[in-house]
């Protein structure tokens, strides 16, 4: 008989740095992008939990004018790239320009709870408030098609995040 594999519930530790950084984020007002929302479901902002570890938790935060930031749970950050790399700018436009097709399945929210293990917390920042989706990566097949398409254009960012990480870091070693 097989046996069922057991979902373990990991409670993140985290820095009062990283609780600030990503509480703005979450809490950004939509007049800071007031020339480029143009409906209450325009969404301006996504901002993802995401569990990389039993003990380490990444949030990525984008922004419709092309910002992408990345907090971690233990209070050090990546920020600041999208001044230096279009390439990741334009992913994070086209992640939060595609963002409203999953809208409508998700849920508006004010708590904004860290995930436990591994689900990813997605929320949605738009001018009527904020919206939360949760999934497992795990099971990304089963999810609309809408979700499938966002969920690749969050894993586009992500690998955009990550050149401009290896390009600084070139930089860095070359000086």
């Amino acid at each position: 008989m097989a046996q069922k594999k057991r979902k373990v519930q990991t409670h993140y530790l985290v820095t009062e740095n990283y609780l600030m950084m990503r509480g703005a984020a979450l809490h950004f007002p939509a007049k800071q992008f007031a020339g480029m929302i143009h409906n209450e479901n325009s969404v301006y902002g996504v901002i993802m939990d995401i569990p990389v570890n039993p003990t380490s938790l990444s949030t990525l935060v984008v922004f419709i004018n092309g910002a992408v930031n990345l907090y971690f749970n233990n209070g050090s950050s990546y920020t600041g790239a999208s001044q230096r790399y279009q390439s990741l700018v334009q992913a994070g436009r086209i992640l939060t320009a595609n963002a409203p097709r999953i809208l409508a399945e998700c849920e508006r929210t004010t708590s904004f709870e860290l995930p436990t293990g591994e689900p990813h917390n997605i929320f949605l920042l738009t001018k009527k408030g904020v919206y939360k989706k949760t999934i497992l990566p795990a099971e990304i097949k089963e999810e609309s098609s809408d979700m499938q398409a966002v969920y690749f254009l969050y894993q586009q960012v992500m690998r955009e995040l990550r050149s401009a990480q290896l390009k600084d870091r070139s930089a860095g070693q070359a000086k």
